[in-house]
């Protein structure tokens, strides 16, 4: 009899990933979820095996999946497999039942050597299934397309997380991640993104260029002004926190978040970006002020947006890669052939 896995993942990219890599000799049948809501409704109507559920998810995320779960008479194996590698969530994970934690992107030996210390696959009947269990995965995957967002949203969401476990390091805590954001956006759009995601009357923020086989953006980390006394706190700052301070702060969190993001957004892009020295773009401004520092040069721009707030703590930082528009088709191009090669 077939083992029945249920992929939840509203990133279609990742989905097609993770299938790809299952052991190629398994006898499986595979169902897809965009969210946890709908993985929920899939469990409830029919029997799964196995739950690969991802964290950041709109509608209902894996967190909430698993909660509700733990109130289904039957369910599936949950292994989460997420790109939020922080110890705090995978600690979290396991204590609200699932049976393991896989980083992302999975990798087949990998995957296939957890699954087998698991119990949920074994290599004893694997030569008899191979023809079966490979049609089944190819029909599921063979009519997916990719947009750019899509696989640009995927990669940052991949790099988001390895920022934020060396964020929650530092600080030993636990950064709450959203769903990273990414649109084409005119100048006027920029700044309704920015009224949205920074709260605060006041902000600073550190700008950063970056560029690459024909890749250039700015990585433009806005920090709330209001999160300047948590963050000295978290860091055992005991000086009166004046604006060297706040700089001094700024400059820290920027090197720990935009590093660790784009050291890991360029490996999977398979390009090693150079870089300028992190310059102080504001300080205590609007976010209307922001916006018009730059206005000409961003006209119209794709970007990459993800807000990151720390739990039980007045911190929160909006991380935003703005790319010029000639690099937005070389990303096409090069991130239609990753697909292809994945």
């Amino acid at each position: 009899m077939s083992t029945r896995v249920l992929i939840c993942d509203d990133s279609k990219i990742a989905r097609k990933q993770l299938t790809r890599v299952l052991p190629a000799d398994w006898d499986i049948d595979v169902d897809y979820a965009e969210h946890g809501e709908e993985a929920l409704n899939k469990i409830s109507a029919s029997t799964f095996d196995i739950l690969f559920l991802d964290l950041n998810m709109p509608v209902k995320d894996g967190y909430e999946t698993l909660e509700a779960l733990q109130s289904f008479e039957s369910s599936p194996a949950v292994i989460v497999v997420s790109g939020d590698i922080q110890p705090k969530a995978i600690q979290r994970v396991k204590e609200m039942g699932a049976v393991a934690f896989h980083k992302k992107p999975a990798s087949a030996e990998e995957l296939r050597t957890l699954l087998i210390s698991l119990g949920l696959f074994s290599d004893d009947a694997a030569d008899r299934n191979l023809d079966q269990s490979t049609t089944v995965i190819e029909e599921k995957t063979a009519a997916e397309q990719f947009t750019l967002n899509e696989c640009l949203q995927e990669i940052s969401n991949i790099a988001m997380g390895r920022a934020a476990s060396v964020l929650a390091d530092m600080l030993n805590v636990f950064v709450k991640l959203p769903v990273p954001r990414v649109n084409i956006l005119e100048v006027s759009e920029l700044q309704m993104a920015l009224d949205y995601s920074v709260k605060d009357d006041s902000c600073s923020a550190v700008s950063q260029g970056f560029v690459g086989s024909g890749i250039a953006f700015e990585t433009l980390l806005i920090f709330s002004d209001s999160s300047f006394p948590d963050m000295a706190k978290l860091l055992s700052m005991t000086e009166v926190i004046d604006s060297v301070v706040e700089v001094e702060l700024l400059m820290d969190v920027s090197s720990v978040l935009v590093g660790p993001f784009i050291d890991a957004f360029g490996k999977q892009l398979n390009i090693d970006f150079s870089h300028s020295h992190p310059a102080l773009f504001a300080q205590h401004a609007k976010v209307a002020d922001l916006v018009n520092i730059k206005k000409a040069k961003w006209k119209r721009t794709l970007v990459v947006e993800i807000v990151y707030e720390v739990e039980n703590y007045q911190i929160s930082c909006d991380l935003m890669m703005l790319f010029t528009e000639d690099s937005v088709s070389v990303l096409e191009n090069l991130l239609s052939y990753l697909v292809e090669e994945d």
